[in-house]
């Protein structure tokens, strides 16, 4: 336990003095917001501080700081650790640059701010791979929170066959359309508030539950090299308990790059650049986002590592379900042994509140990005109902493809999992070179730091899985490596470049 309230320190203490530090390295003003210069009534809304921050939270906390740190845990103590630090060096300070540029930038998406600090070829890269992410993600976020629901709320069986299936996809698949048409403040403004408390009822819970229940966590320094106490994991067909060692899967699952992608959310999210620049539309002031942006990928990393230790309490106690989803039966069994059978039923709801409170906002700004970069006027309801058709559409095919086919689901989630982390390598790119074109180079390293690690991280795993190139661990790693130099290298290069030309125009 005393690992994991560590943690907790690093998180909460880091994001207090890094938080304050990138802040003043960015330098909000009283310059007028584009809430206000370009307010339309639909997305450029000026709304509260607080409301901000919560639908911020809700648009990024999907599924991954809650599955991600139940499969990373199993990794061991470390990820106590290692969350808390990369959250605050990583994940947050991603989130707070990208959408105070954005921001600045007269509330443009994360498409424009790409198309603005880099080039045309890094550009339309980027837009493809934003596309089909986000496309990815609605998909994704109907699909487990309709699981969820099926089996543990209703308790049907979830399967594909079963018309209730369906008709749950259906119920969420018509509040994300909803969600997509109508005015920021109409439909997300109002509801979030009930949705943020159920989620954080949840988190709150399941967290002092930890406590009450006194669940066993180890530590660093105990001997989770051997068998943990009588923790188990799961054989392949989900029936078998057989011992497990945090020690032997930390060094047979290959923890660098492996945990890095599992636990993803909780820690740097991609993602997460094309929500905060949805709120920037809406904020009031510049001085609201270090809480806005910042502060709620802290409580992501909260959120996660929560998670992350009732998981392990229960792998601990041998309580895991001989469940083949190993997520899944996990969530189920945390809920209804710490907070009982109603509240573990209300701890259910903000679980799949988190998916779908991001998968709307995901689709909406798909919509946003499309219209943006083809110039689609998006003023009328019938007009962004004809793109929305389009996106919807093809969520769908993604869906009944990850339902009907056995390996569909493992296959989109693999993929989803490596490129929301690749996606943040286009973000750190145009942090540095703004910072470049702004007086700021000095600080470059700030997102030269994450980017250059996370390039490795993608690229060894993409190069070595086998849903990208089946290399070899030791050459992928060398490839990991080199990729990293390069995008270093290139980013100074580039940035000085731009610099010397603003210079010369001047």
């Amino acid at each position: 336990m005393a690992t994991f309230v560590l943690g907790l320190v690093i998180l909460f203490v880091g994001a207090a003095l890094y938080g304050k530090f990138c802040e003043k390295v960015f330098g909000p003003d009283d310059r007028e917001t584009p809430a206000y210069s370009k307010q339309d009534g639909v997305d450029y809304v000026p709304m509260r501080g607080w409301k901000n921050g919560l639908i911020n939270l809700l648009n990024i906390a999907g599924t991954g700081p809650i599955f991600g740190p139940i499969q990373g845990i199993l990794f061991g103590p470390i990820a106590f650790i290692t969350i808390p630090i990369t959250n605050i060096i990583g994940g947050a300070m991603h989130d707070y640059f990208s959408g105070m540029i954005c921001l600045r930038d007269g509330g443009s998406q994360m498409a424009s701010m790409i198309r603005k600090y880099s080039n045309k070829g890094v550009y339309g890269v980027y837009q493809v791979f934003c596309s089909l992410l986000l496309l990815l993600v609605g998909a994704v976020f109907i699909y487990t929170p309709g699981d969820i629901a099926a089996t543990q709320v209703f308790h049907f069986s979830g399967s594909a066959t079963d018309p209730t299936t369906w008709i749950i996809y259906g119920v969420i698949f018509v509040y994300y359309l909803i969600a997509t048409l109508f005015p920021i403040d109409k439909i997300i403004g109002r509801i979030y508030p009930i949705f943020g408390a159920i989620l954080m009822f949840s988190a709150l819970g399941v967290f002092i539950g930890l406590f009450v229940k006194g669940y066993p966590l180890l530590n660093l320094w105990d001997d989770w090299h051997g068998v943990a106490l009588n923790a188990f994991t799961l054989a392949e067909d989900g029936a078998t308990q057989v011992p497990f060692s945090y020690g032997e899967y930390f060094t047979a699952q290959h923890f660098i790059p492996i945990f890095f992608i599992t636990v993803a959310c909780g820690m740097l999210s991609g993602f997460h650049s094309t929500q905060t620049a949805i709120i920037s539309r809406s904020m009031k002031s510049e001085k609201q986002g270090r809480m806005t942006f910042y502060n709620m990928m802290v409580l992501e990393g909260f959120i996660a590592m929560v998670w992350a230790a009732a998981a392990m309490g229960v792998y601990n106690l041998g309580l895991q379900e001989a469940n083949a989803n190993l997520a899944t039966g996990t969530v189920g069994v945390v809920c209804r042994d710490i907070l009982g059978n109603v509240g573990g039923l209300v701890a259910l709801l903000g679980i799949i509140v988190l998916p779908i409170t991001s998968g709307d906002t995901a689709l909406r700004g798909l919509r946003l990005q499309i219209s943006e970069s083809f110039n689609i006027d998006q003023s009328s309801k019938a007009k962004r109902l004809g793109l929305s058709a389009v996106i919807f559409a093809l969520v769908a095919v993604v869906l009944v493809f990850a339902k009907m086919n056995s390996e569909g689901f493992n296959i989109l989630w693999r993929y989803f999992a490596w490129s929301n982390q690749t996606l943040s390598l286009f973000a750190f790119l145009a942090i540095a070179i703004w910072m470049f074109e702004n007086g700021k180079s000095k600080w470059v390293w700030i997102p030269m730091i994450p980017g250059a690690w996370y390039t490795f991280i993608t690229v060894t795993y993409i190069a070595n899985a086998k849903i990208g190139f089946n290399i070899v661990w030791p050459v992928a790693y060398g490839i990991g490596i080199a990729a990293a130099v390069a995008y270093v290298g290139i980013i100074l290069w580039y940035g000085n470049k731009r610099s010397a030309k603003l210079n010369i125009n001047k």
